[in-house]
């Protein structure tokens, strides 16, 4: 659990001080669109390895 603490300090270290306002909002809504496209992919994945591969 503290590596996940770890990687939120991380992430909102990140934006301080960050300026424009909208580069950041962009950058934030970016990071959000990568983590679901990567969770979509996990689980395509898993779903693919518990059905057997077949196509």
């Amino acid at each position: 659990m503290g590596t996940l603490t770890h990687f939120k300090n991380l992430y909102l270290q990140a934006f301080d001080d960050c300026k424009p306002e909208y580069v950041v909002l962009l950058l934030k809504a970016y990071s959000a669109f990568c983590a679901i496209m990567l969770m979509m992919a996990f689980y395509a994945f898993f779903y693919r390895a518990f059905t057997g591969f077949e196509f």
